[in-house]
């Protein structure tokens, strides 16, 4: 049965129809994030991928951005592009593999936008996912909240 029957079958029943609506769409689209601070929300075999409001917050004032181009394969854990702010320069390192399909090309003229909104409007790059065990490797939202605490620890 598809997303949209069920959804017409409970129309009678709002708050349940809500429910499962949202329930529905969380398991289309995950997020993951590396030990280096980047993100990926994947749907099927599309990845978007960007760094995380924790790293923006680190770098500080991001004044460019250094993306790899439309169709280029990117390796996971290799380097795929770098963010330079007033404090430093850092490497972006792909969370998975695959093909690069979308850069944002908004970032070429507000690079700010990584700071504004790392996780949502100041995304870097969609690709297609090549291999999606690549995905296992990486934490989800609690390991990584757990991963940040600890670097703070330690720092």
């Amino acid at each position: 049965m598809s997303f949209l029957q069920l959804s017409s079958r409970l129309s009678t029943f709002a708050p349940i129809k809500k429910a499962v609506s949202l329930t529905l769409l969380r398991g289309y689209a995950t997020k993951k994030y590396t030990m280096n601070h980047e993100w990926i929300s994947f749907d099927k075999e599309v990845g978007t991928v960007g760094i995380t409001d924790h790293a923006q917050k680190a770098l500080g004032d991001v004044v460019y951005v250094e993306l790899p181009t439309v169709e280029n394969e990117v390796v996971q854990a290799e380097q795929m592009g770098c963010v330079e702010s007033v404090k430093a320069s850092c490497d972006i390192y792909s969370p998975a593999s695959g093909e690069v399909l979308e850069v944002n090309r908004a970032l070429v003229e507000e690079p700010g936008l990584v700071n504004k909104s790392p996780e949502d409007e100041g995304w870097l790059v969609k690709i297609r996912l090549i291999q999606s065990a690549d995905l296992n490797s990486l934490m989800d939202e609690d390991q990584y909240t757990k991963h940040c605490a600890s670097e703070n620890e330690n720092h």
